[in-house]
C-alpha cells in the first residue's frame, strides 16, 4: 500500500471511527498537544496519547506504521465524501506500555505553519481526542508507574533550566537519584513498621530481645541520617529557583550605573539627581553558572517624598528576602553597618580611593569590575553548593522530610507500642508523599498544574 494514499475506503473509515468511539468509551479519552511550542519553526510536534490513538492514526494516515520508526505519511481528513489532504509528515507510533506515558501514543512532526497547526487539531477534535491539561501527558505517565513524583518534577525542571547547573542537577533527578534515596528510606522504615506490629500482635510471644532493641537501633539510626540529610542547607532549592541579590546604598552612589554594568545592559535609568529610582528595577543574568535576578533599589535615606519613602520601604523589603545584598557607597564613607549577609562596595574610584579592606571600583572607568564579578560569582556558588548525595530541590521536598523526622522522632519517645506504631505509619505517609505513594490527589494536581501544555 503507498503510504501518502488517501486511506482507505468510506466503510472502513466508519468502522475504524465506530471502533474508536466504542474504545473512548471505555478507556480515557485520547490527549493531544503541541511539544514543540508555539514560536516560529521548521517542524512542529504534535503529540497524542490514550488508548484510541490507533484508531485515530489510522483515520489520518490509512495503516499504522511501524511502532518507534519515523514514516513519512500523507495525513488526510474526510469533509463529506471528498478526503483533504492536511500535510505530509513524518509520524511516530509508540504502542504501549513501552511509550512515555506508559499508553498508546503518537508523534506527528508537521510543518509549523499555523493553518497546518490548526487544521490538524480540529481534525483530532473531530475524531474524538481533546486537547491536554498541563502536566497531563507526566501525570499519566506517573499513573502508569513510567515515572515516580520526584522524577516528573525533574522533568519539570529540566525544561525550565537555565543554566549547567540546572541541567545537571534536573537530570540527576529524572534519572531517579532522590527517589533512589528515599526509597531507601522508606524501605528501612517499612521493615522497623514490620517489627513493631510483630511486637504488637505477639506481646506474649517469647520473641527475641533483639527485635525489641534493634527497632529501637533502627529507629535512632534513620533519624540521625535524615536529621543530618537536612542539615546539608538548601543549597539545591536555590540552585533551582535562582538567586537574589539586592543592591542597596544611599542616593547617588552608583547603584543603578552597577546594575547595568553587571548586567550588560541600560535597564535601569542614570542620572545625577538623586532619588532617581523609585521602585525595585529586577534583571535576570546568570553569575557562577547560577541564575541571579539583581534588584535595584531606591536609595536608603530619610525623605519627606511620599512616592520616594515608598520606594525605601520595598528597598528594604528586597534587603530582608535577598540571598546577598550588594552594599555600595561612593568615597571614603562606608556604611556603619551592613544588612544581612552582605558584600561591600566602594565605587567611584576613579574619585577617591576605596578604603582599606573593601572592594573598589569604578563604574565609569571599569575598574576592579572583573575582580566584583568573579566575587559574586563565588558566592553564587557558594550558596547553591550541593552538600549532599541526592540534595532535595524544593520546600515540598524539606517540608515532608521534616514531618518524617517529627514523628519518627515522637515515635522514640513513645512507651506504648501502639502509639509508636502510629507515629512510625505517619513517618511512612510523610516520606510516601515525596514520591507519590500514597494517595494525594490535591498534590498531584499542584504539581503537574506548574508543567507546560505539550509535558
Amino acid at each position: 500500500m503507498n503510504d501518502n494514499a488517501v486511506p482507505g475506503t468510506d466503510k472502513m473509515m466508519m468502522a475504524t471511527m465506530e471502533m474508536f468511539v466504542q474504545e473512548s468509551d471505555r478507556h480515557p479519552p485520547v490527549i493531544f498537544a503541541l511539544a514543540s511550542g508555539l514560536s516560529r519553526a521548521a517542524i512542529a510536534v504534535m503529540r497524542l496519547s490514550g488508548p484510541g490513538t490507533a484508531g485515530i492514526l489510522e483515520s489520518l494516515c490509512g495503516r499504522l506504521p511501524a511502532p518507534r520508526r519515523a514514516s513519512l505519511r500523507g495525513l488526510w481528513r474526510r469533509d463529506g465524501d471528498a478526503p483533504i489532504l492536511l500535510d505530509r509528515a513524518l509520524v511516530l507510533w509508540f504502542p504501549g506500555p513501552e511509550s512515555y506515558t506508559g499508553e498508546d501514543s503518537a508523534e506527528l512532526h508537521l510543518h509549523a505553519g499555523p493553518a497546518v497547526i490548526n487544521a490538524m487539531a480540529d481534525t483530532l477534535v473531530a475524531l474524538g481526542a481533546r486537547p491536554a491539561e498541563p502536566g497531563e501527558f507526566s501525570r499519566r505517565a506517573f499513573t502508569h508507574g513510567r515515572l515516580d513524583l520526584m522524577q516528573a518534577e525533574g522533568i519539570a525542571d529540566l525544561i525550565d533550566a537555565e543554566t549547567e547547573a540546572q541541567r545537571r542537577q534536573a537530570l540527576a533527578q529524572v534519572d531517579g537519584a532522590q527517589s533512589r534515596l528515599y526509597q531507601e528510606w522508606a524501605d528501612r522504615l517499612r521493615v522497623l513498621l514490620a517489627h513493631q506490629e510483630a511486637l504488637i500482635d505477639f506481646p506474649d510471644e517469647e520473641l527475641p530481645p533483639e527485635v525489641e532493641q534493634g527497632l529501637v537501633n533502627g529507629l535512632q539510626e534513620l533519624h540521625a541520617t535524615m536529621q543530618d540529610y537536612l542539615a546539608t542547607g538548601d543549597g539545591a532549592e536555590r540552585l533551582r529557583r535562582g538567586l537574589v541579590f539586592a543592591i542597596v546604598g544611599e542616593p547617588n552612589v552608583g547603584k543603578s550605573s552597577l546594575l547595568n554594568a553587571l548586567s550588560g545592559r541600560d535597564a535601569a535609568i542614570v542620572s545625577t539627581r538623586a532619588g532617581t529610582t523609585r521602585d525595585a528595577i529586577e534583571i535576570r543574568v546568570v553569575m557562577g553558572d547560577v541564575p541571579v535576578t539583581l534588584v535595584d533599589t531606591a536609595g536608603l535615606r530619610e525623605t519627606d517624598d511620599e512616592i520616594e519613602a515608598e520606594g525605601v520601604r520595598r528597598s528594604l523589603f528586597h534587603v530582608k528576602q535577598a540571598d546577598c545584598v550588594v552594599h555600595v557607597f561612593a568615597g571614603n564613607s562606608p556604611p556603619s553597618r551592613l544588612e544581612g549577609d552582605g558584600i561591600m562596595v566602594c565605587n567611584k574610584t576613579d574619585l577617591s580611593p576605596a578604603p582599606d579592606g573593601v572592594i573598589g571600583i569604578s563604574v565609569v572607568t571599569g575598574s576592579g569590575m572583573d575582580v566584583l564579578k568573579g566575587i559574586l560569582a563565588d558566592r553564587a556558588r557558594a550558596l547553591t553548593a550541593d552538600r549532599a548525595s541526592a540534595p532535595f530541590t524544593r520546600a515540598r521536598h524539606r517540608a515532608a522530610i521534616e514531618e518524617t523526622v517529627h514523628h519518627i522522632g515522637r515515635a522514640q519517645t513513645m512507651a506504648w507500642p501502639e502509639m509508636r506504631g502510629e507515629e512510625m505509619r505517619l513517618a511512612m505517609r510523610a516520606l510516601g508523599r515525596l514520591t507519590g505513594a500514597v494517595d494525594v490527589e490535591a498534590l498531584l494536581d499542584t504539581v503537574f498544574g506548574q508543567f507546560c501544555i505539550g509535558k
